[in-house]
Parts: structure tokens; sequence; C-alpha cells
């Protein structure tokens, strides 16, 4: 399988990639937890289907220490004993912001109470941030068919 389209060697995408990739510096320069950012891009990837992104973020998180378990569990994290709160308002957020066009209010207020309740505000920046980022990233790969599998731990860092 081949994308359609090499995004970094397009002139004007391989400009707005870069461009993405700098947008995201602030994101992980905060103090949200690695381990959420990684969660929540990978939910995010689920519900968008990207392959490229799941494999990517699943193996960064891997190699960061998380656990087979929960890396396993993203897509019914509401059924599992294994996230914290914070992590469960985090994903609701992702899920959410995801699909805005699902929900006529995109995101509740149920949903943000939660969030407002476990992050503060540079927190919930970086998250508003990291869900519209992956979303981005996830529309890329998506369009451009961007293969999955091949991806090692920091590759493009």
């Amino acid at each position: 399988m081949e994308a359609r389209l090499n995004m970094f060697e397009n002139e004007i995408t391989g400009k707005f990639v870069k461009r993405l990739i700098a947008a995201s510096h602030p994101i992980e320069e905060s103090s949200l937890p690695t381990a959420t950012q990684e969660l929540v891009k990978i939910r995010a990837s689920q519900i968008n289907g990207c392959g490229m992104c799941l494999d990517m973020h699943t193996k960064d998180a891997a190699a960061a220490g998380e656990t087979a378990v929960r890396l396993a569990m993203v897509a019914a994290w509401r059924e599992a004993v294994v996230f914290t709160e914070p992590e469960r308002a985090a994903l609701a957020l992702a899920e959410e912001g995801t699909r805005l066009a699902d929900a006529h209010e995109g995101v509740s207020d149920e949903t943000w109470a939660a969030v407002r309740k476990h992050y503060d505000d540079e927190q919930i920046g970086a998250l508003i941030a990291l869900v519209a980022m992956i979303n981005a990233w996830n529309r890329l790969n998506v369009i451009v068919r961007n293969p999955a599998g091949e991806y090692q731990p920091g590759m493009f860092g």
C-alpha cells in the first residue's frame, strides 16, 4: 500500500505539515500529562479511522510505558476501570470534540464540567488544541491514505 501523495514532498502540504508540527510544540510542552495526550490522540484516531495515527500513537505510548491493557481498552474507556477520572474527562472531550457533527451542541456541559474539575486553564488549553491538532492530522492521513504499520517510536521526533 502506498500513500496517494507524499505530504512532505509536495510543496503546499510540506509547508503545512511543518507548521502543524511546530504548532504541536506548546501542547507537548504543557503540563498536560503525556499519557493523557497519547490517550486523546488514540481515541480521536480510532473514531476517525486513521491507521497511521493509531500506529504512531499506540507505539509511542507503549514506548513511554503505557500498558497493553490500557491501550487495548481505549475504545471502550467508559466500561474500563483502568482510566483515572481526569483521563475519562479528557477522553470524553476528545470524543465530543471529534464528533462535532453528531451532536447539536458539540461538547456537552457535563463533559466541560468534568474537564474543568480535573484540569487547570493551561491544561484545558492544551486539551482543546490537542483535539483540534489530532483531528487535522487524522484528516490529512485518511485523505492521502497514509499506510500504517511501519512506524517506529520517535521516528518523526
